[in-house]
C-alpha cells in the first residue's frame, strides 16, 4: 500500500512547531523542520509523500520565500502555504507571485484556522492530482490511438507506392485484378481509421470528455456491451465477421476506462484478423469470463507466434507484420493500459495451432492497489470532516 500523504511544517521556533503538530495531530502525518536546509533534506527523502508545505517567512539564513521558490521548481505538485507575523505588503505580493503560494496564515496560529486552511490545501492538491492523471491518461490514450492509426495508414501508403511503381515506366503494367484488390485493401484500411476516430470521439464526448479518461469519470459498462459495440462498428472486409463467435460464460461490469478498453479490444481484434487472413478455416472466439478475476479472451486458430517472439511482445517493440507498417508498440500499449487497471495481458500461443490473448482486469485486491496509487489525500481521522 502507498504511504499516507503528509504535511511538512517549517519554523525555527520550537513552540510554533509543537503547536502546529498538535493542531493536526491525528489528522495527517507531519514532518517538522527548523529551517530551509532541513526542509530540503526532508523533501529529498519524502517528497513523493508530502502534499502540503507550510513554512514560516522569517527564518535564519534562508527565508521562507526562498524555500517556497525552490519547492515550486522542484516539487510543483506540493501545495505551498506561507506563515507570517508581518504585514509587509510588498513582501507578501512578491512571495505569492514567485513562490506560488496557495494561502497565507497569520501568526499566532489558531487551531481551527490551521485545520481549515489544510482542508482547502488538500482539496487543491486533489484537484491538481486529478487533472494530472487526466492529462497522463489522455496522453497514453492518444499515443495508443496514434499507433492504431499508424499501421493501416502505412499499409495504404505501401499499396499506393506499389501501384505507382507498377504503373510508371513499367513494360508489364499491373493487372487490373491486382489493382482492384489493392483498392479494396486501401478502402478497408481507410474505413478502419475513420471508424476508429469517429467511435472514439463519440464515446469520449458522450462520457464527459477528458474526465472519462480518469477513474473519477469512468462509466460502468458491461463487457458484452463493449464487445457488441465494437463488432457493430468494426470495418470488417469480406466474410471476416462470420469468423467471429462470442462466448459469454459470465458477464461483468468494466469499471475501468471504457474508451481505453475499447481501443485494446480493437487492437487485439485487428491482430487476430490479420493472423487469420491466410488460414483455410479461420475462427475467432471472444470469451467473457467473470471468475475470481474478470477476463476477456481473444482466441484464434491462426498460425501462432514463435516462442522467441511471444516472449518479447509485451516488453520489446517487436512485430510480426513489419511489412505492413507495424512497429511493435501495440501490445506494449495494450499491456500498459490493462496494468493501469490492476490487471494485464497474457499471451498463449502455439505455432500451427493458434493464439489466445487474455485481457485480465485484475482481482479486487489488485484493482484496489491500482486505485490507491491514484487516491487523493484523505484525512486519517473523522475530526477532519466539517460539522
Amino acid at each position: 500500500m502507498p504511504k499516507p500523504l503528509s504535511i511538512l511544517f517549517v519554523d525555527d521556533d520550537e513552540m510554533s512547531r509543537t503547536h502546529f503538530a498538535r493542531a493536526v495531530q491525528g489528522l495527517y502525518p507531519v514532518h517538522l523542520a527548523r529551517n530551509a536546509d532541513e526542509a530540503i533534506e526532508i523533501l529529498e527523502e519524502h517528497g513523493a509523500d508530502i502534499a502540503v508545505l507550510v513554512t514560516d517567512f522569517r527564518m535564519p539564513v534562508s527565508n521562507g520565500d526562498q524555500l517556497l521558490r525552490e519547492a515550486a521548481q522542484r516539487y510543483p505538485r506540493i501545495v505551498r502555504i506561507l506563515v507570517t507575523a508581518y504585514a509587509d505588503k510588498d513582501m507578501l505580493l512578491r512571495t505569492v507571485n514567485t513562490g506560488g503560494v496557495f494561502r497565507i496564515i497569520e501568526k499566532p496560529l489558531r487551531i481551527e484556522a490551521v485545520r481549515e486552511t489544510l482542508r482547502e490545501a488538500i482539496a487543491q492538491w486533489t484537484e491538481r492530482e486529478t487533472r494530472q492523471h487526466q492529462l497522463l491518461a489522455m496522453d497514453e490514450t492518444l499515443a495508443f490511438l496514434a499507433h492504431e492509426l499508424n499501421t493501416p495508414l502505412a499499409t495504404i501508403a505501401l499499396i499506393a507506392q506499389t501501384i505507382e511503381n507498377g504503373s510508371i515506366g513499367a513494360s508489364d503494367p499491373m493487372p487490373q485484378s491486382k489493382v482492384a484488390d489493392a483498392a479494396t485493401s486501401m478502402l478497408a484500411n481507410a474505413q478502419y481509421c475513420m471508424t476508429l476516430i469517429s467511435s472514439f470521439w463519440a464515446s469520449l464526448h458522450k462520457s464527459g470528455g477528458a474526465q472519462s479518461l480518469s477513474r473519477a469519470g469512468a462509466r460502468e459498462v458491461r463487457a458484452t456491451r463493449l464487445i457488441a459495440t465494437l463488432l457493430d462498428t468494426y470495418p470488417f472486409s469480406a466474410s471476416q465477421r462470420d469468423w467471429i463467435t462470442v462466448d459469454v460464460r459470465d458477464d461483468f461490469i468494466v469499471r475501468a476506462m471504457p474508451n481505453c478498453v475499447t481501443l485494446v479490444l480493437s487492437s487485439l481484434l485487428s491482430n487476430a484478423l490479420r493472423a487469420l487472413s491466410r488460414t483455410p478455416r479461420p475462427a475467432l472466439r471472444i470469451e467473457v469470463l467473470d471468475t475470481l478475476e474478470p477476463q476477456i479472451r481473444v482466441r484464434d486458430n491462426g498460425p501462432g507466434i514463435a516462442p522467441e517472439i511471444k516472449a518479447r511482445l509485451l516488453r520489446d517493440p517487436i512485430t510480426t507484420h513489419a511489412e505492413e507498417g507495424g512497429h511493435g508498440m501495440g501490445m506494449i500499449f495494450c499491456n500498459r493500459i490493462m496494468r493501469s487497471f490492476g490487471g494485464g495481458l497474457e499471451i498463449d500461443s502455439t505455432v500451427g495451432v493458434g493464439t489466445t490473448v487474455t485481457m485480465r482486469f485484475g482481482t479486487r485486491k489488485e484493482c484496489a492497489r491500482a486505485t490507491d496509487a491514484q487516491r487523493p489525500l484523505e484525512p486519517q481521522s473523522s475530526l477532519d470532516t466539517p460539522g
